[in-house]
This record gives C-alpha cells, structure tokens and sequence, in this order.
C-alpha cells in the first residue's frame, strides 16, 4: 500500500509555527491582519472563508471580512480594494472567488498590492514565479511543494503531469515544479489523449474538478499522486479527481479528498500573511 499524505496533520504541525511566530511579532509591536472580501452569496466561498476565519483566530492573525452584494458595481469593488492598499494595518487581501458575472476578477486581482497579495494572483507576483525570483506563491500549489519538502518526495528529473490549467491550480503549479528541475506537462480538457500522457509520469498531480478522471488503469506503479479535486460522490460524500480506494495500493504517494490537500492550502495563506506582516514591518 503507498504512503498517504496526511495534509490534516502536516497543516497543523505548520499552523502551530505559525502561532508561535505570531506571538513572537506581537511582542515587537507588530500584528497580522488579513482582510478578506467576498462578493455575493455562494454557498462554498462561505465555507472556505469561515474556515479563514477560523484558522486566523487560531494562529492570532487579526482579520476582517467585507461582505458585499452581487449588484456591487466594478468601481466600488476596485475603490474598496484601494482603500484596503492604504490601510497600513492591513497586511494581506484576499479576494475570494469566484464573483458574480459581469464583475472582472481579474483587474480586481490587479489593483492589489502585490505587498499584500496573499493568494498570488497580482501579476507582479505571477511574474516573479515564473522568473524565479521571491514573491508569493498561490496557496495550493505553495501547500503541495511543501508536502513534497516534508515527505521527502524527490522532484528533480521526474516527469509531472498536471491535469487543470487554471491560473489558480494548474499554472502556477506548473512553474513551481519547473523551478525544481522536473519534466512537465501540462493537460486539460482539450487534451487528446490523457490516458497516453499519464502512463508514463512518475508524479500527477488532478486538478480538473472532474471526478474519476484518474484511475488505476492509467497510472504506473509506484506513481505518486496528488489530489486537488473537490468533488461530490453518488451519495453526497465529498471525494477529489481520483479513484482513490483503486490507486491507493498501486501509487507510492496519495493525497486523500479530504484531509489532503484542502488543509495545505489554508495553512500557507496564514504563512503568506505572517511573512507579509515580516515584510511590511
């Protein structure tokens, strides 16, 4: 049987850090703070910011949240994030997507401050991945590097297939792999034949929302295999991209839905908010 990659632990392990260094800034008189806006009423994004909330109160990182209506025009959301530049006791923003249509997230994404670009959307910091030079790095690709780091997982020479290309997930993982000397490809669903690209890569790592679309069948033994689907079975129960019970004997490595990579990702936003702060002071 492979090795499961606990990411429920290992986020702890890192939020535990965290606090400790929290405590530490707060005695030189310095306080992390995230603001985080959410734009309408999706019922995931309230999940996924109540969990930020959650993790902030955790760790000691002060935090606001700006709810706003999904009438709000594009102008008003810009001057909000403006306004949050400004704020000095503000260290990170954070907007959670997605937003209502016609709302650009884009320029949204742009008018942060890449100082304060927690999530790494900023072109500044897109940019600076891509050259290899510091800036901060999206929270899930960030939160697997990291579960590469910790389970010794070699990456140099191995040939990486991503399935997913979003700028969130798949692109900037892409050049988080890169910058570690792997072999990378990236697939999606215009890709003619997946089956042939996985057969052969050493690492996968499944985010295209889709589920089951990696299986036994098409994976090689000893694979390690990273799961950042978030996706619902016949019955309800949440489940990733992968055929998890099917794969979990045959990969070396396995990331489960839940309790993977989900926990990772909230874990490197507190420490994105945590070095801004550094930064910033």
């Amino acid at each position: 049987m492979g090795e499961i990659i606990d990411g429920k632990a290992l986020a702890k392990e890192i939020r535990e850090g965290l606090k400790k260094e929290v405590t530490t800034l707060k005695e030189k008189g310095i306080i992390p703070h995230l603001a985080v806006i959410m734009v309408g009423d999706n019922d995931a994004s309230k999940v996924y910011v109540r969990n930020k909330s959650k993790a902030c109160e955790e760790i000691g990182i002060e935090y606001e949240e700006y709810l706003l209506k999904s009438d709000i025009s594009q102008k008003s959301l810009l001057d909000l994030i403006k306004d949050l530049n400004k704020d000095d006791k503000i260290n990170g923003i954070l907007l959670q997507s997605p937003i209502p249509k016609p709302l650009n997230i884009q320029e949204a994404f742009d008018t942060i401050l890449p100082e304060k670009d927690v999530d790494g959307f900023n072109p500044y910091n897109v940019g600076n991945l891509c050259i290899g030079q510091a800036g901060f790095i999206p929270c899930t690709p960030l939160g697997i590097m990291k579960m590469f780091e910790k389970y010794k997982i070699e990456i140099e020479g191995k040939k990486v297939c991503i399935i997913g290309r979003s700028n969130i997930v798949g692109k900037p993982m892409a050049q988080c792999m890169l910058s570690k000397n792997a072999t990378v490809t990236i697939c999606h669903s215009r890709t003619k034949e997946l089956k042939k690209e996985l057969e052969d890569a050493d690492i996968i790592i499944a985010a295209a929302g889709k589920r089951n679309i990696v299986t036994e069948d098409i994976i090689k033994e000893g694979a390690v295999i990273i799961d950042v689907g978030m996706n619902r079975d016949d019955d309800g129960k949440l489940c990733g991209d992968v055929d998890f019970e099917k794969i979990k004997d045959k990969a070396s490595y396995i990331t489960p839905v839940p309790g993977g990579v989900g926990p990772m990702t909230i874990a490197m936003l507190m420490s994105n908010v945590v070095e801004a702060a550094k930064l910033q002071n």
